[in-house]
């Protein structure tokens, strides 16, 4: 049985490694909560809020994550790629998400906003319309992705190889658009 949370506000807890485990949060907020030690089973999070929450490393396979914003969070080597795909909804706000996994996830829209992305594995992942404000995407890998309306114009240390990668009307600046050409080893003054 599923244990119901609803409009609930949670502070400065750390979780164990079972403690969320067939629980669904509805409309709840949790604030410096640290989720690293857990390994997820069951559990759902709709319109929850995530800030200054810790993630590094915690196994989330089986989670549902509909409508869900993380603001200021440390989210590193985390697979997104194993969540429930009804409903995936969700956004990032100035976090760091180094090494971490969307493989062949559907992220339509989702806003990636002044997030550290090193490193990241967006392999065919349906990118459209996702926006790529102000983020550092450093070794971020994109084969394979569609990448249709995607916006990294104020995005940096991008790398993309157009040949693996589905780029239709998707925006570069002037400056950030040398990552297309990396490949080729060119001189570019």
């Amino acid at each position: 049985m599923t244990d119901y949370f609803l409009d609930q506000e949670y502070q400065n807890l750390t979780y164990s490694r079972e403690e969320v485990n067939f629980k669904e949060f509805e409309n709840c907020k949790f604030v410096g909560c640290d989720f690293s030690l857990c390994n997820f089973i069951a559990v759902t999070f709709i319109d929850c809020s995530f800030v200054e929450c810790h993630f590094n490393g915690a196994k989330i396979n089986h989670v549902a994550l509909r409508t869900v914003t993380f603001s200021k969070c440390q989210i590193k080597d985390v697979n997104f790629a194993m969540c429930d795909k009804l409903i995936f909804e969700i956004a990032f706000y100035e976090c760091v998400l180094d090494f971490s996994k969307f493989y062949t996830l559907k992220i339509k829209g989702t806003p990636f906003q002044d997030c550290s992305l090193i490193a990241v594995d967006f392999m065919s992942t349906d990118l459209t319309e996702v926006v790529f404000d102000r983020c550092d995407l450093y070794r971020a890998e994109f084969a394979k992705a569609l990448a249709y309306k995607t916006n990294f114009k104020t995005s940096n240390n991008i790398t993309i190889d157009p040949e693996k990668t589905k780029l239709n009307k998707a925006v570069f600046s002037s400056q950030n658009v040398i990552g297309l050409l990396y490949k080729h080893d060119l001189l570019i003054s």
